[in-house]
Parts: C-alpha cells; sequence; structure tokens
C-alpha cells in the first residue's frame, strides 16, 4: 500500500499502531489508541506489555491519523486561554546497520511518535515550556518484503 503522512508518501506492507506499557500511559495515549481502534474496528493485539493494530489498506490509515489528530487538537484547546498554549508534533526514528537491520536484528523500519509542547507564559514573564515525548503510542511503517 502507498500511504501519505502529512506529505511523506511510504511504500509498505502494512503499518502497525502500538500502545506500549498500557498500565503506565497516559489517559491521552489511551484515548489514541481508541480512537484508532473504534475507527478500524480491529481487535488489537494484546500482550503483556504492548497493544498493537495492524493496518493494510491506506484509507483506514489516513482515517486513522486524522482521527490521531482530531485527537490532538481537542487536546490543544483544552489549554487555559491566555495562561497556555499547546502543540504537537511527529517525530521520525530509524535506525540501522550497515546490513539493513535495526538494534534487535529486525529489518529496519520507520518509526512515528508525538512530542506535546507546552508554553506556560504571560506578558513580561521568561518562557516556561517543556516538551512531552508520548513514549507510549507510536507508529511503524514496515519495510518492504516484511
Amino acid at each position: 500500500m502507498h500511504i501519505d503522512f502529512y506529505n511523506l508518501g511510504f511504500d509498505t506492507p502494512r503499518a502497525t499502531f502500538y500502545l506500549w506499557s498500557p498500565w503506565r500511559s497516559s489517559a491521552l495515549e489511551h484515548r489514541l489508541f481508541e480512537v484508532v481502534t473504534g475507527l478500524l474496528g480491529g481487535k488489537p493485539e494484546q500482550e503483556a506489555d504492548e497493544w498493537r493494530l495492524n493496518v493494510t489498506d491506506a484509507k483506514p490509515f489516513h482515517a486513522a491519523l486524522q482521527a490521531v489528530c482530531r485527537v490532538l487538537k481537542g487536546w490543544q484547546e483544552e489549554a487555559d486561554a491566555g495562561q497556555e498554549r499547546r502543540a504537537w508534533r511527529w517525530l521520525f526514528e530509524g535506525d540501522v546497520d550497515a546490513q539493513g537491520y535495526d538494534h534487535q536484528g529486525e529489518r529496519a523500519c520507520i518509526w512515528a511518535y508525538l512530542r506535546l509542547s507546552i508554553d506556560r507564559n504571560g506578558v513580561g514573564e521568561a518562557d516556561k515550556g517543556e516538551d512531552i515525548d508520548l513514549n507510549g503510542f507510536g507508529v511503524r511503517i514496515w519495510p518492504n518484503g516484511s
């Protein structure tokens, strides 16, 4: 399938949404995974330390990204007006050795994670911003041939 991830094109056999360490993940990470699961209508594979949901069609993948975006926009709107600014962005990561494998010996792939930014500053105050990585929620874009 060919997926469009915010104007980055990938040819992949599938993509997988993950929720790692569900007992430790934040409510927002659970909400993101729940909205994807509800939209795709599948039952996630559940192991002791992670839940995952595979997507093999481009249209449902795009719809899932839109649903994640809507949840995050709702999170942004919950900020206190004039007191706090919230933003979010996707971070892409991949590691590979000279033979094309990652640190766990699997074929290299692309991972997408979310980073939240919260700025709490008033007029005349120093910046009080913080970045929060959502380490419990992510998307894996698999390589061809896997």
